[in-house]
């Protein structure tokens, strides 16, 4: 028996273009969804469904819409693609209803279609999500490499953690903008918070000080702790003629001084700073 698959998906459009009015209601009724949207994605679909070429464009516009929409709300995606396959069961109703052959043989067309649009409800809340985790690790490594100002044209970048590639072309960038934005020409980096340094790490540190340097600042690395400077040596690393101190406090002080500032402690723990005229 030959089925005429063109008379049937003709069928299953003539009903979705006749029985607007109950299909919206019993489609509502079935998925939860509010009338406006549904009202804007039946329409999407009978303008695709009604021209030629049958171009979902639009209803995939809408549906990714109301993904993200529905997201922020607070829906699963899984609500969202049910809401969708609830008009197979409503379209499914009407078919019954009218009772020809032709539209129960296109309802198979008819349920392929709707499946697909549900499928691209998880793939736009899929993207969604992944563009939202980018975009917080982005904030994430930014406001774990602050760069402040400690002085007088002198900054300093604290570390705390693992330095990794990403995330030193964070610190270079930061720094680097820092430098031309406050004219600095001395770098403090502090490694601290860097919990094991090994040769991965010591090439991180060497990239941002040859891109430091290249700014016309002078870099110190501080914070090199007796377990660090065991690693380093035992390692083989070198770090040449970059300046490394045990602390932030003595990496400071050398900027100072280096900056033409001299620190005195003139009375117990009280400290006086006098710049030197050049």
């Amino acid at each position: 028996m030959t089925v005429d698959t063109d008379a049937a998906r003709r069928r299953i459009i003539d009903l979705f273009m006749s029985q607007e009015k109950p299909l919206l209601e019993r489609w509502a009724r079935l998925s939860g969804m509010p009338g406006d949207e549904l009202r804007d994605l039946h329409q999407a679909l009978r303008d695709a469904l009604g021209s030629e070429q049958r171009d979902l464009t639009d209803v995939r516009g809408l549906l990714a819409e109301v993904s993200r929409a529905r997201a922020r709300q607070g829906y699963t995606p899984t609500e969202t693609a049910r809401a969708v396959f609830s008009l197979k069961e409503a379209v499914y109703e009407l078919i019954e209803a009218d009772g020809q052959a032709e539209a129960l043989r296109g309802f198979v067309w008819f349920s392929r279609l709707i499946d697909d649009l549900g499928l691209y409800t998880f793939e736009t809340y899929t993207a969604a999500r992944e563009k939202i985790i980018l975009d917080q690790a982005e904030q994430l490594l930014e406001l774990s490499t602050p760069v402040v100002k400690l002085w007088e044209g002198i900054v300093a970048v604290p570390l705390v953690g693992t330095l990794d590639s990403a995330r030193t072309q964070v610190v270079m960038e930061k720094l680097l903008e820092t430098l031309v934005d406050t004219g600095s020409e001395h770098a403090v980096i502090d490694i601290t918070g860097v919990p094991a340094v090994d040769t991965q790490v010591a090439q991180h540190l060497l990239k941002t000080v040859v891109a430091a340097r290249l700014m016309g600042a002078e870099c110190v690395i501080s914070g090199i702790r007796p377990q660090i400077a065991h690693t380093i040596v035992t390692l083989g690393i070198e770090f040449g003629d970059i300046v490394t101190k045990a602390s932030l406090a003595d990496a400071l002080a050398y900027a100072l001084r280096r900056s033409g500032v001299e620190v005195a402690n003139t009375a117990g723990t009280r400290i006086a700073v006098r710049a030197e005229r050049v």
